[in-house]
């Protein structure tokens, strides 16, 4: 991995419907650059991964552990490993999300775990 990385380099995929992403890993982590449409929907699910989620613009609304919370620009996240959490995308968003340690499904188009959540 180079030193700087032009994210617009990157190719874009939709993981869910509403979700699309462009995807980095470093040695220890995966950092996930997110496009939301408003509407999507985050199926409830949960990973063995630390997780920041930093809202750069629009709304979401985040549930986990039975509460939920709206989040707009500027503010952050941080979902402990093992934790359940959904949400929904209230208004068009760029989301920058940081998972711990790397997410092996984010690599090289591999199937994510999201996918798997929503069967």
């Amino acid at each position: 991995m180079s030193a700087a990385i032009d994210w617009a380099s990157l190719p874009e995929r939709e993981v869910i419907p509403g979700f699309h992403g462009r995807f980095v890993s470093s040695e220890r982590m995966t950092f996930a650059l997110w496009r939301l449409d408003t509407g999507a929907l985050l199926p409830a699910h949960e990973h063995p991964h630390e997780q920041v989620v930093n809202v750069f613009s629009g709304e979401l609304e985040m549930t986990m552990n039975g509460e939920t919370c709206r989040l707009t620009a500027g503010m952050m996240l941080v979902i402990p490993s093992g934790v359940r959490h959904e949400g929904r995308v209230i208004a068009e968003a760029s989301v920058l999300d940081v998972f711990a340690p790397v997410r092996e499904d984010y690599r090289d188009g591999a199937p994510s775990l999201l996918t798997h959540a929503m069967k």
